[in-house]
């Protein structure tokens, strides 16, 4: 017999994935030019298992991290390591760091590598 009191966790669309590569299947590295394409298979993922809030949160929202949105952001950034080379991951590693806090790390990357492909191009 449970009490009315408890909550129980709820089952959450992400829980479901045990291969990420099954959904973005670009592994994203320093050096090649795929960061739109991975970034965009990415994106749908996350949209379409209901945690895109963890890489781009919604304006004036408070956002409650409980222990599941700690748990859904733990494995979104697991996701993130998984599909990003091992070179990239030593990259923007950082104990402590949230999902979003990571995806902004490639996204730098990203555009840091882009302009200096512009300058080598001139």
């Amino acid at each position: 017999m449970t009490n009315d009191t408890q909550k129980s966790p709820s089952f959450h669309p992400a829980y479901s994935i045990s291969n990420i590569k099954n959904f973005v299947q670009i592994t994203l590295e320093a050096e090649n030019v795929h960061y739109a394409s991975w970034a965009e298979l990415f994106l749908n993922t996350a949209r379409a298992f209901d945690v895109l809030d963890h890489i781009a949160p919604p304006k004036d929202v408070v956002i409650n991290k409980d222990d599941q949105w700690n748990r859904l952001d733990a494995i979104i950034k697991q996701w993130i390591y998984r599909t990003i080379s091992i070179d990239l991951l030593h990259t923007i590693l950082e104990p402590g760091s949230t999902a979003q806090a990571t995806w902004n790390r490639l996204k730098d990357i990203s555009n840091d590598n882009r302009n200096i492909r512009a300058v080598m191009l001139e």
